[in-house]
């Protein structure tokens, strides 16, 4: 949610900070503006809508300086509009302030700010922080935001810069991610790494607590307790063309298309390379109940792995929904592992309980995409998955990485709890090493599924249906398609149809049905048939024809025929593709579609 850029030294800080928000729009906003150091002083451009929008308006001004911040917003705490866009500004106009997360307390301390005597421009909890800062100045910058985030509850990423300051950036984190680059006479700051790929590759992600000083060529930081730390900088290896489409029109098909490389990558992973840390330091022998908790898509991904870890590990193995498992009152204790699955290792509901597990005395193995994470820094130990960049909000290749990396990393578990041999391991990895080529097969059906787009683009509503293992990746696929296409879908476990959907299909009502001899295939058979007699357009993919199938369905996408654990990596793709035609059919914003955010770092 949101994006942060700023810049310091020679270069024109204009020019770094539009073209870092153009790399940060993934993370979805709705309104996006600049403050630049000018020789006039500090000068404020704000816009609604696309950054294009912001853009031109800084052409048109033509401001210019060496010292900047910029801000993509999505609206929280106030509507969409110039006023309530970032950065915002003191009321001297000498401080101005970007900010990601919620201040929770913001109307107390307003109302505070207010009697003061302080002049708000607009209705966002924001604000209240560049007026806490500029009562608390008395020259020096970092001692005013420290002694300003003091008295602020909640979550933030913020960056602040002074006019009397023209060399400095001060940024603290608690709860947002915030990355640091530093190059000789110069340093950047941005919420995510795509931001600064074209500069650098090496970063160091502010820790919770961490407040700290960037000058050109130098990075200083100070823990809670005014205490400075060393700065620990990692390698992220991604390539800044990761960022470009490369002839693809959007990046979701882009991305779709990378999975077989995304698999490959995860797959070559050996548990003992430097990708993954601590997992051979782990005790598992005392181990009584798995929980995999994760949101959105990487809940699904972990739904999918509780199918395939239960029978292999042979003990409780539960996916739940992170931001719920927070408040139910779990039973995490020494006995109990948690995994928690993130793509971007910062979404807050799941980094909370990581939190809360470790407080029980639980053992945790973060599994994410991104080096140096909250989640990666927080867990025990860490497993990454090697999907590289991904700048589609809906996930497709980070869901089939983080399949492959679980289905992976059960193996390991069930090698040390002794249920594997050493050779039925290696038998486990050969298996899976075949997802790349699966899915290179399922996208040579691309033109099929298209057509089949064609056909479908204009419904209103589906119903997604399957058994076992594919009932999880029912539900993604309902998951895609609305979040791209703003069509209703559902995703529905087939067994379960009965006990309510039926009542929802009719002739127009497309049921899109998953169809594996290895998953229960002739209690799915009757249920197609069920919404047959219920005159349901039966859309099915499945492993093989049969006659009976044929007769049924009213369209049949034939996949190709994998084992069990590598159904993920032929019906997901095809889902995937589906969606995507859909929505491109259909005109919306695929790669931003509405309301939505790469990486939702506030509850």
């Amino acid at each position: 949610m949101c994006g942060i850029i700023g810049y310091v030294g020679p270069r024109g800080a204009q020019n770094i900070l539009l073209s870092g928000l153009s790399r940060l729009e993934y993370r979805g906003y709705d309104s996006a503006g600049v403050a630049v150091l000018t020789p006039q002083g500090l000068f404020l451009l704000r816009r609604v809508g696309k950054l294009e929008n912001l853009k031109q308006a800084v052409l048109e001004s033509g401001i210019s300086g060496n010292l900047g911040i910029g801000h993509t917003r999505w609206a929280t705490h106030g509507l969409p509009t110039e006023e309530n866009a970032h950065p915002h500004m003191d009321c001297t106009g000498k401080i101005a302030l970007v900010h990601n997360g919620i201040i929770e307390n913001h109307r107390e301390l307003r109302e505070k700010l207010l009697a003061r005597g302080h002049l708000f421009r607009s209705q966002t909890d924001t604000e209240t922080l560049v007026h806490l800062v500029e009562e608390n100045y008395a020259g020096d910058l970092v001692e005013a935001v420290r002694r300003a985030l003091a008295g602020a509850r909640g979550a933030y990423a913020v960056a602040v810069i002074h006019a009397a300051h023209p060399q400095e950036i001060v940024v603290a984190r608690e709860g947002s991610p915030l990355v640091v680059g530093i190059l000789p006479g110069e340093g950047f700051l941005a919420s995510d790494v795509p931001a600064l790929l074209p500069y650098t590759r090496t970063f160091h992600f502010l820790e919770d607590g961490e407040i700290a000083r960037i000058t050109p060529g130098r990075l200083e930081i100070w823990d809670r307790q005014g205490n400075p730390k060393e700065p620990r900088f990692h390698d992220v290896p991604w390539d800044p063309l990761a960022a470009e489409k490369l002839g693809f029109r959007h990046f979701m098909e882009k991305e779709i298309h990378e999975q077989p490389r995304a698999l490959a990558d995860t797959l070559r992973s050996e548990l003992s390379t430097p990708w993954e840390e601590g997992l051979c330091g782990l005790d598992l022998s005392q181990v009584e109940h798995i929980y995999l908790v994760a949101c959105g898509t990487s809940y699904h991904a972990a739904l999918v792995v509780e199918y395939l870890w239960e029978p292999l590990l042979q003990l409780p193995v539960t996916a739940e929904v992170a931001s719920e498992f927070r408040y139910k009152g779990p039973a995490v204790g020494k006995n109990t592992l948690v995994v928690a699955v993130s793509q971007s290792g910062e979404t807050i509901d799941t980094l909370m309980a990581v939190r809360g597990a470790k407080e029980r005395g639980a053992q945790v193995i973060g599994v994410v995409n991104i080096v140096g994470s909250a989640i990666a820094r927080e867990s025990h130990a860490v497993f990454y998955t090697r999907a590289g960049l991904e700048i589609g909000v809906a996930a497709t290749k980070t869901f089939s990485a983080q399949i492959a990396a679980l289905a992976l990393l059960g193996g390991w578990l069930a090698r040390g709890r002794g249920l594997l041999s050493e050779r039925e391991l290696q038998e486990l990895k050969e298996e899976l090493s075949q997802a790349p080529r699966l899915v290179e097969e399922v996208l040579r059906r691309e033109p099929t599924i298209e057509n089949l787009a064609q056909k479908f683009y204009t419904f209103s509503n589906f119903l997604y249906l399957g058994r076992g293992l594919l009932y999880p990746l029912a539900l993604e696929g309902a998951l895609k398609l609305k979040e791209i296409s703003y069509i209703h879908a559902e995703g529905y476990a087939a067994g379960e149809m009965k006990h309510g959907p039926i009542a929802l299909i009719h002739e127009q009502m497309p049921v899109v049905v998953l169809y594996s001899r290895k998953e229960l295939p002739d209690k799915t058979l009757a249920n197609i048939q069920e919404a047959k007699a219920r005159r349901g357009i039966l859309l099915v993919f499945a492993d093989e024809e049969t006659p009976e199938l044929r007769e049924l369905s009213d369209h049949l996408l034939l996949l190709p025929q994998a084992s069990r654990v590598l159904l993920p990596f032929t019906f997901s793709p095809a889902l995937q593709l589906l969606a995507y035609h859909i929505a491109r059919l259909r005109g919306t914003d695929v790669d931003q579609p509405r309301n939505l955010a790469k990486t939702v770092t506030v509850e």
